[in-house]
């Protein structure tokens, strides 16, 4: 099975999004999927990303991907990695692909003096949450994550002065 790992280059938006679309529908939440590969192409390929992209081909096929971006620390003054989404396809689950991303990812924080690398996961998925252990990661349950979107950041954002 030879495998290569690479940085998603222009064209593999529409692998990616595929994925993502993959990766919604297994996380229980296809409906609200709405990007499209022009959003991608844009959020990684432009002159200014926003977010970067890792994917693993075997044997020449789009096997699994991580997509990223850049967080900062201030209390380290530093930035890091947040991984936003690593997925596999099933037909290629259980290979070790997912530890590969994550070791890559690893890497690219190493060579650019990063401090850390930082992901979610869903709580029901004891599958990602043993590779995670596995590999050293640590859940930080001294922290509750908040998020505003859709009609309730309308509102925030018209509220006040």
């Amino acid at each position: 099975m030879p495998e290569r790992i690479r940085r998603a280059v222009p064209g593999d938006e529409v692998h990616i999004t595929a994925m993502i679309r993959e990766l919604a529908e297994f996380e229980r939440a296809i409906e609200e999927c709405v990007v499209t590969e022009e959003q991608i192409r844009t959020a990684l390929f432009s002159e200014k990303p926003v977010a970067y992209a890792h994917i693993v081909e075997v044997d020449g096929a789009v096997a699994a991907m991580a997509v990223w971006f850049l967080n900062f620390s201030t209390w380290d003054g530093v930035a890091g990695i947040y991984l936003e989404d690593l997925y596999v396809r099933p037909a290629f689950r259980r290979r070790g692909l997912a530890r590969t991303l994550l070791e890559a990812l690893a890497r690219e924080c190493v060579e650019h003096n990063y401090t850390r690398l930082s992901w979610a996961v869903l709580n029901w998925n004891v599958n990602a949450i043993a590779l995670y252990d596995e590999v050293g990661g640590k859940p930080q349950t001294e922290w509750t994550t908040y998020r505003v979107s859709g009609s309730e950041l309308n509102s925030l954002a018209s509220s006040g002065g």
